[in-house]
């Protein structure tokens, strides 16, 4: 029997085009259309940043634009919020819509992904941010604290009535406030103490205006390792670490300096490191309206280290996730991937 060279044999055909999937490699078409509609978009987004000048936007503003939006709305016509959060579309729509348009058969179709547990809204969502009336987040005597920045008689009052305090303190644990070492300490922590909680002072609003810019991005934009100091409200001692911030804007950005100031506003205060993730994260959702946010903080706690249980290597780690961040697990775990924290 005579058999032939595997030169004469024919070439086998190529599989016809109308068999591969369309998210198929022997497609030849797939990898050079989304080649060109990635290259597309990314330069639709490039020019409409370098368009036309346009200001930088003004919180005022933004709240007065959003409440047209919820007018138009409930008079029954047609307005898109010009940076919706969108906070609709979960894993399993994702999942669903991917295995729809890659599997060629319905038994290649697996089951979606199910819902992650426990990550309704948190109550925390319902509470403003904003108070264009005095500060962020003002406790009882804040506001007087803050009139008294075009006093400067009631301020010193203020700072003697501190200095007396820590007089009072350094007798009650048995010192002497007018030996040479203590001589004057009353006064410079009081001076200290007041810059310590200098963020009862500040306003969201002053930080951020002026920083924030219409600019046409929809994937994370991170900063991480951001050095945070503040004070435990329930021992008056430090507690340090790091924080790390993360959103996706909906047409709005602002300045990454920004991101900081607010971590240092809110943590210039008598905290809790709950309390002051949820804090930062609220603030950032309220000034921008972006499809999701995600704080993470770690740090040390000296109430833990020089008191109590006294552990030196304990670190406490927070969270706080809003939007996208909290209902997608995918948008989840890719911010905590580029953190390395996985």
């Amino acid at each position: 029997m005579a058999f032939d060279s595997p030169l004469s044999l024919p070439k086998p055909k190529a599989i016809p085009a109308h068999l591969p999937n369309g998210h198929s490699p022997l497609n030849p078409s797939y990898s050079v259309d989304i080649d060109r509609n990635e290259r597309e978009n990314a330069f639709a987004s490039i020019q409409s940043s370098m368009g036309p000048h346009r200001e930088p936007i003004d919180l005022n503003d933004l709240r007065s634009e959003d409440a047209q939006v919820e007018t138009r709305i409930s008079h029954g016509q047609n307005a898109k919020s010009p940076a919706q959060q969108y906070e609709e579309v979960d894993d399993s729509d994702i999942e669903a819509l991917e295995l729809r348009s890659a599997a060629r058969h319905e038994r290649d179709q697996a089951p979606p992904t199910p819902q992650p547990v426990g990550r309704s809204s948190s109550p925390f969502t319902s509470n403003p941010t904003i108070d264009f009336d005095g500060l962020s987040w003002p406790s009882a005597g804040t506001l007087e604290r803050l009139r008294e920045r075009d006093s400067p008689e009631d301020a010193a009052a203020r700072l003697a009535k501190l200095s007396g305090a820590v007089r009072t303190i350094l007798e009650c644990i048995g010192e002497d406030p007018e030996r040479e070492g203590l001589h004057g300490t009353p006064e410079r922590y009081a001076k200290a103490m007041m810059f310590f909680t200098k963020g009862y002072e500040e306003n969201l609003r002053d930080i951020v205006n002026g920083a924030v810019f219409h600019e046409d991005h929809d994937e994370l934009v991170i900063v991480k390792d951001i050095e945070v100091y503040s004070l435990c409200e329930h021992h008056l001692v430090p507690f340090t670490g790091k924080m790390h911030i993360g959103y996706i804007p909906s047409r709005r950005v602002i300045g990454l300096s920004k991101l900081a100031r607010i971590a240092e506003m809110f943590s210039r205060r008598l905290q809790v490191q709950e309390r002051l993730t949820k804090q930062v994260a609220l603030a950032l959702s309220d000034v921008l309206k972006p499809q999701g946010v995600a704080v993470v903080m770690e740090s040390t706690h000296m109430c833990m280290v020089m008191r109590g249980v006294q552990k030196a290597g304990a670190v406490t780690t927070t969270s706080c996730m809003l939007g996208a961040m909290r209902k997608r697990a995918k948008t989840r775990d890719e911010f905590l991937t580029l953190l390395n924290r996985k």
